[in-house]
């Protein structure tokens, strides 16, 4: 061998197995580099270039399956290891393979169910607690016109918020006519609102609803087999509708100035409610049911010439539908319903905007010890006596946001002083870039997720913006705009780093997050608070027409 040359590589080591049965003979292999799939593939094209899914290998007594895929060592093979081989037939070969994709389906599923309640979970949790900002969002509960609302202990709060979520992920579903999918995240979304106080829930109408879609998705899915459990679901939805919309949905209508923004939701109440019925056997109730959600179906029939008179004045087909189905094709009333609604999305992007802006701020005065971010509403009480601002935030920083413990901390001269000090050394620390929130936030839609709960009457929904978002704002920007804290930030921009020497601890403890179920579950909120009750009606209208033929049917006959 010349000098300096590098010897060749020895070539994998190989040994024999021997196969009997559909295909007979010695193979030799990689006991460490071969895979199960490998070692079927190479039967299938030796026993006549079958299709490997049809066929089984045994070895030791066990049936070798190709998930997970595991090398021949690692399945126990050993040099002149015996393996049984079958043919299966053509169709037996298919509905083998069929019965794994399904299995390999379920167990996907099942993993994304997981993901999705966790997800929902750390959201809720994070958005409840006052835990550190990581988006530049937040989720917090509205009720219809937009106002945030606030009731129950901290645990019903993460519990409303979690299913809130939970439902508006199954809503999506239900639209994209995914019901077995949307029926599993129902039911984790009901078990979410178990969680909370009863008492509470009774006053919105999101339980009525989740109610409404759950024997919705047993309609579509044609699960006869749950009649009686969807009676009892759909009493429930009746009796929640009534409590939160009064009989005859009188004070819905008084808070919605006389608007039918309700109708398509009893147009699929009475529907159901029919159907089961018929196959109760009651044929007098079902006929009134379904006569009843028929007069409300052709109530939702928009006529042309009224759809024309909005479009020609700006307005796109779909609000301009929606607008007059809870109208009465008023058009006058439209027009005021969509004056209103796009005043309220005018609204809603400046407090989006407002809101990222006071995230990014308090982004910049760090972690608390227990992984909180400060207070900015005890933060404005300290500045409006008189406090600078980064003095006061740091006091309520390193006091976990106990309002007297800063405040005495500030009114002491010898404390404000050494505090003062403190701050000052870490302005000639260098920054490590870290100041205003890290760079995931950075890039980021704007985005102020709420979860709408409606008292009296109260729209299921959870409030997000929608597409059309504004940028990002620039983080300097976002402190700069208020004219607050400016000659101060500097300050803060070392804050992260203090507070990671502070609290790496608990930091490092925290479970990791699904960013990306977690992105998911944020980016569908809808922001509209009358999303639920602007229903396309046409599978219903074709279901009572069916319905109500198959009863005339039984009645001629």
């Amino acid at each position: 061998m010349a000098s300096g040359e590098v010897p060749a590589a020895a070539p994998p080591a190989t040994e024999k197995i021997r196969v009997v049965g559909a295909w007979a003979g010695p193979l030799e292999v990689e006991l460490g580099a071969w895979t199960v799939p490998m070692l079927r593939a190479e039967v299938a094209r030796r026993a006549g270039d079958v299709e490997p899914e049809r066929i089984g290998l045994i070895f030791g007594g066990r049936v070798l399956k190709d998930d997970p895929a595991t090398s021949l060592q690692q399945a126990g093979l050993k040099s002149n290891a015996k393996v049984l081989s079958n043919l299966a037939s053509p169709d037996r070969g298919k509905a083998v393979a069929a019965e794994a994709a399904a299995a390999a389906a379920e167990e996907e599923h099942a993993a994304r169910l997981v993901r999705l309640w966790e997800a929902a979970k750390s959201l809720s949790q994070r958005h409840s607690d006052g835990s550190f900002p990581e988006e530049d969002f937040n989720l917090d509960l509205e009720d219809q016109s937009g106002q945030k609302v606030m009731f129950g202990s901290t645990d019903d709060i993460k519990a409303l918020k979690m299913a809130l979520m939970l439902h508006q992920k199954a809503k999506i579903l239900i639209k994209k006519d995914n019901y077995k999918e949307a029926l599993d995240v129902l039911m984790m979304a009901e078990e979410a609102f178990s969680l909370c106080d009863p008492k509470l829930i009774e006053r919105v109408d999101n339980v009525p609803m989740l109610q409404l879609d759950i024997v919705w998705c047993y309609f579509m899915l044609r699960d006869v087999s749950r009649l009686e459990v969807a009676g009892a679901r759909l009493s429930k939805a009746r009796l929640g509708f009534e409590r939160s919309h009064g009989k005859d949905s009188t004070r819905f209508r008084l808070l919605q100035a006389a608007r039918h923004a309700d109708l398509a939701i009893y147009v699929r109440l009475e529907l159901l409610e029919g159907v089961v019925a018929y196959y109760n056997g009651h044929t007098e109730k079902a006929r009134d049911s379904l006569s009843s959600a028929q007069s409300k179906f052709m109530q939702l029939q928009v006529p042309d010439e009224a759809m024309t008179m909005l479009m020609e004045m700006g307005y796109d087909e779909h609000s301009s539908k929606r607008a007059l189905k809870m109208t009465g094709y008023d058009i006058q009333s439209s027009v005021a319903l969509l004056c209103e609604e796009r005043e309220k999305k005018i609204l809603r992007r400046k407090q989006d905007q407002e809101t990222q802006r006071e995230i990014l701020e308090q982004m910049k005065y760090g972690k608390t010890p227990m992984n909180k971010g400060v207070d900015m509403q005890k933060l404005k009480s300290l500045t409006s006596i008189g406090f600078e601002k980064y003095l006061a935030a740091e006091a309520l920083r390193m006091n976990e946001n106990d309002a007297e413990k800063a405040l005495d901390l500030l009114t002491d001269p010898e404390k404000n002083c050494i505090l003062q000090s403190k701050i000052q050394s870490r302005r000639k620390r260098p920054s490590h870039g870290l100041g205003a929130g890290s760079s995931r936030a950075r890039g980021a839609p704007a985005v102020t997720a709420s979860g709408v709960v409606n008292p009296l009457p109260l729209v299921p929904d959870l409030n997000g913006t929608d597409g059309g978002q504004e940028p990002f704002v620039n983080n300097e920007e976002a402190v700069n705009s208020n004219g607050e804290a400016v000659n101060h930030d500097e300050a803060m921009i070392d804050e992260a780093d203090v507070n990671e020497e502070e609290a790496s601890a608990s930091h490092d403890q925290r479970p990791n997050r699904d960013v990306v179920m977690e992105n998911e579950l944020a980016n569908e909120l809808t922001g509209d608070a009358l999303d639920d009750y602007d229903i396309d009606v046409g599978n219903e209208g074709q279901a009572i027409a069916e319905y109500l033929s198959l009863l005339e049917s039984a009645a001629s006959s």
